[in-house]
């Protein structure tokens, strides 16, 4: 055994037995409860605020690049199939710090660095006061425009009814 190992029982004992009310099995420590010990997020976590976040916002018809939509697509239409809250967000998660992007299609009409920077205040707003975790940077990638009209194209052409 180490000098660290045989000390730190003793060092317990004593902390326990001289710290301790009368009567009440407590001890005395010097941090609060809220503080001992550690909390880690989970990547998919803050995916899904800021993907929440980000749908929020007036303007913003979908997310993700072209074949994650086209993915998105049939996996709702399947039955029981959840919507994927993440898709179009990709984020690096460190102990205090997170960076996010985000991939939009923008609605026709709306403009795009307003609905930019509003997706952007509203994403760090949302992640920070969830997690705790200071936002250190949202980019924002519009990969395409969501033209009036685009939805009853897209049924137009199907051959079967």
């Amino acid at each position: 055994m180490t000098a660290t190992q045989e000390t730190a029982p003793a060092q317990l004992k004593r902390a326990v037995g001289s710290g301790a009310a009368q009567g009440t099995g407590r001890t005395e420590v010097s941090e609060p409860a809220g503080t001992r010990g550690r909390t880690s997020i989970a990547d998919v976590v803050v995916v899904k605020i800021a993907g929440m976040a980000a749908r929020e916002i007036p303007g913003v018809h979908d997310m993700g690049g072209g074949l994650s939509r086209t993915l998105g697509a049939v996996r709702d239409r399947v039955p029981g199939g959840r919507p994927n809250l993440g898709r179009g967000v990709k984020v690096e998660v460190g102990q205090r710090q997170a960076a996010i992007d985000v991939e939009l299609v923008v609605e026709y009409g709306f403009p795009v660095p307003d609905v930019a920077r509003d997706v952007r205040e509203n994403v760090i707003s949302a992640v920070e006061r969830i997690t705790g975790l200071e936002v250190i940077e949202v980019n924002v990638a519009v990969n395409d425009v969501h033209l009036p009209g685009d939805d009853d194209l897209a049924g137009a052409d199907s051959r079967v009814a």
